[in-house]
């Protein structure tokens, strides 16, 4: 994976004498998702040696002064305040509250020196919003929760946004996508800070798997056709739902731009101010999503497909559902069948099962145990708060599709990066 060119390689950033990597210090903010909050808590704050789990130092930081209020209606007074980062090895940002807003400047600061120091800087969900406005992740690959990848792109256009990855490592700096994906990151800090078998037992105590990739997640990267909700109340919300209706029919981004009555530049610069990716790019994915569907649900042949996706050849087909999902349309029709539910009846889903994994992975009620079990030990204290301070948080969904915005093997590359004809 790329580093950023202008900042110090993490091989030649050296660890301040003061800072230890195995002290770990999880920034909290008001507003904040309980359960994303309490996945570094219960990883790094539990003595488990017995288990053969080396032990790390917790150190619990207010981010902005309390109180502290996450989703649920809890309020929580940290131990520490920023003053403590100094002596982390390891500072860990759990997802940000809103991403319509900026985090507070003296976090930002914080997060700046113990970078510049050498520490290791993580990002859970869309806590990587927080390190993009600290300007950590420019020129860097990087992940959060599929909902907001575009989001993320279109603000910080220097940062190499993919979020079919549940994490990205880039030495100094490392990001997970969505709720579950923060604990496979906290597992491979462990794992490549004392190995495997340190790891697994962790995994074990835990009770979830040692080691996924985006591969796990049923071999597929499912595709959304979701844009930012402020698109909806845009004269060109008229002109998508148009094109997602007639995905079927070939036609291109000039189509689209005479039905806005623009020119096709400023039809471009339109779309990508409100979405974050070229239209011909959104286009392209959306003809793939549709084929991603009739492979799952007909029995049409590819070449079939590829006609009723818009696509002018089966060559095209097969070019971009390489590239957006990383498999051939035959091959991913197959994988897909092959790990369908095997009922009594004979006729096929209609629809792919979609399991809620990062529930699934805990048991019913599993997220709510692992959030509380966390939050003991680790000098919170939580304690019910009025609706009036309960906040509103839209920090992350239950499901869990992967979105692709293009990518060139090995490259991560931006939302509309490349234009290429739809055929």
């Amino acid at each position: 994976m790329s580093q950023d060119s202008a900042a110090v390689p993490d091989a030649a950033r050296k660890l301040a004498a003061r800072r230890r990597r195995e002290i770990v210090a999880v920034l909290l903010f008001s507003g904040g998702p309980i359960f994303e909050s309490s996945i570094p808590l219960s990883v790094f704050g539990i003595d488990r040696q017995d288990a053969g789990v080396p032990r790390y130092r917790l150190l619990v930081c207010a981010g902005e002064d309390a109180p502290l209020r996450t989703t649920g209606g809890l309020e929580l007074s940290a131990p520490y305040g920023l003053e403590a980062i100094s002596r982390a090895g390891t500072v860990v940002v759990p997802a940000w509250r809103s991403i319509t807003q900026a985090p507070p400047p003296a976090a930002l600061d914080a997060l700046r020196r113990a970078h510049e120091e050498g520490a290791r800087i993580v990002g859970l969900c869309t806590g990587a919003f927080v390190l993009a406005a600290a300007g950590l992740l420019d020129g860097r690959p990087a992940t959060t929760h599929w909902m907001y990848a575009p989001t993320l792109a279109k603000r910080y256009p220097s940062v190499h946004v993919d979020p079919r990855e549940l994490f990205v490592d880039d030495g100094d700096v490392l990001t997970s996508a969505g709720t579950a994906a923060g604990i496979d990151l906290c597992l491979h800090i462990v794992r490549t800070d004392h190995g495997a078998d340190a790891a697994n037992a962790l995994a074990r105590r835990l009770v979830v798997p040692p080691r996924r990739t985006a591969s796990d997640l049923g071999h597929q990267r499912y595709l959304d056709r979701s844009l930012p909700e402020e698109i909806g109340a845009d004269p060109l919300a008229e002109v998508v739902a148009w094109a997602l209706e007639h995905l079927h029919e070939q036609f291109d981004v000039e189509t689209l731009a005479a039905r806005a009555y623009m020119s096709r530049r400023t039809f471009d610069r339109r779309f990508r101010s409100l979405t974050g990716s070229a239209p011909l790019q959104w286009l392209i994915t959306q003809r793939v999503l549709q084929a991603q569907r009739l492979l799952e649900t007909s029995d049409y042949s590819v070449d079939e497909v590829a006609g009723r996706c818009g696509f002018r050849s089966p060559v095209a087909l097969r070019g971009h559902f390489r590239r957006q999902l990383g498999a051939s349309p035959a091959a991913y029709r197959a994988a897909y069948r092959a790990r369908r539910p095997q009922g009594g009846g004979s006729e096929p889903s209609l629809r792919p099962e979609r399991p809620e994994r990062e529930r699934a992975a805990l048991g019913a009620g599993g997220a709510e145990r692992f959030a509380a079990a966390a939050l003991a030990g680790h000098g919170l204290a939580a304690v019910e708060t009025g609706e009036a301070g309960k906040p509103q948080s839209d920090a992350y969904a239950s499901r869990l599709p992967e979105t692709p915005v293009g990518r060139t093997a090995g490259r991560p590359v931006l939302p509309g990066q490349r234009e290429r004809p739809v055929g």
